[in-house]
């Protein structure tokens, strides 16, 4: 799912991730947003709000956005530079990302409701801006820039293209636009079912709700790391069974 790269990967490969990984997006831009009252998953909301504060000259506060806007750009500036680094089809090159995400996301589980005594909340508004942009540009690399998961400005663009092409172009190209199509809102939909989980969780575990999208993002790396190894385990048992049958 994250290691399959160029010719390889499959239209089921970028699906999983979009599934996957567009929950955890929806569920901390939901959740981050009600623990720390900002955005957490993109900067288009940021520059308006960074052109706002320069606009009202308070310095303060438009440095903290700008270096928000800057820790997303760094986050997508590491992924691609470890997975450049190492090689795209090493096993573990795309893990390494997805495993930082994962640290982050446990440490504003457990300190996130510190009250500022050790970290201020813009603190963690800039730690999860770092996630997203690590996750963003993982999964545009991995999927050739088919699939983007921490915001959907561009989905739903590109959805609204591709459903105006619909029965008007080349009969030939219409299965492929109609998977287009399903990944698009599959994209949406898992993202709006993660925004929901995370509103709905927050509000009755407060920041250990950021655990939900660790296990998910736990299960993509064992589902990435160890599928093949069971699927061989499994392949092997099932021939020795049959052979002493």
């Amino acid at each position: 799912m994250l290691r399959h790269f160029g010719t390889k990967r499959t239209y089921k490969h970028n699906l999983w991730v979009a599934v996957l990984l567009s929950f955890v997006a929806g569920f901390v831009n939901a959740a981050g947003f009600l623990g720390f009252f900002a955005l957490t998953t993109n900067v288009t909301g940021h520059a308006a709000l960074f052109a706002e504060q320069i606009a009202s000259r308070d310095w303060n506060n438009a440095g903290t956005v700008a270096i928000w806007m800057l820790l997303f750009l760094i986050g997508a500036w590491c992924s691609s530079l470890i997975v450049t680094r190492i090689g795209h089809h090493e096993r573990f090159s795309f893990a390494i990302p997805i495993f930082i995400e994962l640290v982050i996301l446990i440490f504003c589980a457990i300190y996130g409701s510190s009250n500022d005594l050790f970290f201020p909340k813009n603190f963690f508004v800039g730690c999860l801006l770092f996630t997203m942009g690590l996750q963003n540009a993982l999964v545009s690399v991995i999927s050739g820039s088919v699939v983007r998961t921490t915001h959907l400005t561009g989905t739903f663009t590109d959805l609204g293209i591709e459903l105006a092409q619909l029965k008007l172009g080349n009969p030939e190209g219409q299965q492929e636009l109609v998977s287009k199509i399903k990944l698009r809102l599959s994209i949406i939909l898992f993202f709006m079912i993660g925004a929901l989980s995370g509103a709905y969780l927050f509000r009755y575990l407060n920041f250990k709700a950021f655990l939900l999208p660790c296990f998910v993002l736990c299960f993509t790396l064992f589902f990435d790391i160890f599928r093949l190894r069971v699927k061989r385990y499994y392949t092997n048992l099932i021939h020795h069974i049959t052979e002493k049958l």
